[in-house]
């Protein structure tokens, strides 16, 4: 399929749902939107990703199958001033899909010019309606489970689980992806965003994906979301957390970040801080031990830097760790340690 990313103003620094779709998507990007950077392509930007050309508009979009807003903004709101993107794909006859909080599908506006020309309205966030409590059983799948915990959000949980779980599948290693955000879905076609549950219900929407997938592969690689010390998103972390009861953990750090993203007057703990409190916070339901980190050393120019950066929190962290998408080895010596 043919998609057009809306991602303006962000491109690329804070538009982590287009990159995630850049990077691991099946389907072909055809174009990128952001105002600021129309007339680039891409590769101008970003490496290793699928290229594409900027512009400034849907109108100066070529032709697609769909919109997907690769944006989602604290608080997942709509901002306005896309709405003549999403009007002029919808005239288009596009599908047009966002991961936000605000629900395209119960936009009046936009409702009608979907049934007007026969469109599509995905609101990833939008949860199941048969989601229950959780039971406490998702360790007795025939699967070990992975989860990716964090020092904060947006440091690279979603990218470390993809990048573990294709590495797991190059080896020839039986193993699936458990989404649970609005990229991740995205990507992998099918899961729940947990932070759009009802909080009494979290764990059991991830315990839900656990059970339905897990006795189908060897290895479940869980995407997390936010971090146990986040003022806002903890909660999500902690029902991931117990509702998946995971057989091991790796730690996601961003370098150089010492406080937590968008609440700038909380600092971040020390990483051994963080080893600490997931590991006795999971224990009660099921005991689990942080094997492995992964590093985003996206901010770091020089490689010799990011190797250093790599080397540092691998010792602060006492485990294996490495940047997954910028060195291969690193990759390679995370998965064994995870395997």
């Amino acid at each position: 399929m043919n998609v057009v990313i809306l991602a303006h103003e962000q491109f690329p620094d804070r538009a982590k749902t287009a990159l995630g779709l850049l990077r691991y998507s099946d389907d072909d990007v055809v174009a990128v939107l952001d105002r600021d950077n129309a007339g680039d392509r891409v590769s101008d930007h970003v490496t290793g990703v699928q290229d594409a050309p900027i512009v400034a508009s849907m109108a100066d979009a070529p032709e697609a199958d769909a919109l997907v807003v690769g944006i989602a903004p604290i608080g997942g709101g709509f901002d306005e001033s896309w709405r003549a993107d999403v009007r002029t794909a919808l005239e288009r006859g596009c599908d047009v899909t966002a991961g936000l909080h605000y629900f395209l599908s119960e936009d009046e506006a936009f409702a009608s010019l979907a049934a007007e020309h026969d469109c599509d309205l995905w609101d990833v966030r939008k949860p199941p309606d048969d989601v229950g409590v959780a039971e406490g059983v998702a360790s007795e799948v025939d699967a070990e489970v992975v989860l990716t915990v964090g020092t904060d959000c947006s440091v690279g949980k979603m990218t470390a689980t993809m990048e573990l779980a294709r590495a797991a599948e190059e080896r020839g290693v039986d193993a699936a992806v458990v989404p649970t955000g609005q990229t991740g879905v995205l990507i992998e076609g099918w899961g729940t965003c947990v932070d759009r549950v009802v909080s009494d219900f979290t764990a059991g929407a991830v315990e839900e994906m656990i059970l339905e997938v897990g006795d189908d592969h060897d290895v479940l690689f869980v995407e997390g979301q936010g971090s146990i010390v986040h003022p806002a998103y903890s909660a999500v972390t902690c029902g991931i957390l117990h509702g998946t009861q995971p057989d091991s953990l790796v730690l996601c750090h961003a370098a150089g970040r010492d406080a937590v993203h968008g609440y700038e007057d909380y600092a971040l703990p020390g990483v051994e801080t963080y080893v600490d409190l997931y590991e006795s916070l999971a224990a009660p339901v099921h005991e689990t031990d942080v094997v492995a980190g992964a590093l985003n050393t996206m901010t770091v120019d020089d490689d010799g830097d990011a190797r250093a950066a790599v080397a540092s929190y691998e010792t602060e962290l006492d485990v294996p760790a490495g940047d997954l998408v910028r060195f291969a080895d690193d990759r390679e010596r995370v998965l064994e340690a995870v395997l």
